[in-house]
Formats: structure tokens, C-alpha cells, sequence
């Protein structure tokens, strides 16, 4: 089966994609948006553990938009 989630934040570019999964990466380094980096890398480690896989697009500016398969 797919799950996907869609969101209206701030969005990425192509290129900060590969980076989201690695652990302490964050997109938004301001201090008014808290979080330690660590969510996606969690759910990328229990979806492999599974053999399942996750997909993201994203506009900047716009959301994103991410698929559990």
C-alpha cells in the first residue's frame, strides 16, 4: 500500500532533499522553528527496516509533499 502526507510550509529545493534524512540536517536554522534534526532520519531507518521506501517533492515556498510505499 502508499501513504503520503502533503504539507504547505516552506518546501526545498531538489538539492536539500538527499539531505533531509541525514540526522541534526535542518532546513530552517532559524531559532523561532525548534527540532533536532532527527524525525525524518527516524523514519527513514524504521521504513528500511521494513523494506519499505519514502519519496519527497517539493516546491520552495510551497510544501511538500512525502510518499510511504
Amino acid at each position: 500500500g502508499q501513504f503520503s502526507v502533503e504539507d504547505t510550509g516552506i518546501g526545498m529545493s531538489a538539492a536539500e532533499i538527499p539531505k533531509i534524512f541525514s540526522r541534526f540536517y535542518r532546513i530552517d536554522k532559524s531559532s523561532a522553528r525548534g527540532g533536532t534534526g532527527l524525525g525524518l532520519s527516524i523514519v527513514k531507518q524504521v521504513l528500511d527496516l521494513h523494506g519499505a521506501k519514502i519519496s519527497v517533492t517539493s516546491t520552495e515556498g510551497k510544501g511538500s509533499a512525502f510518499s510511504l510505499e
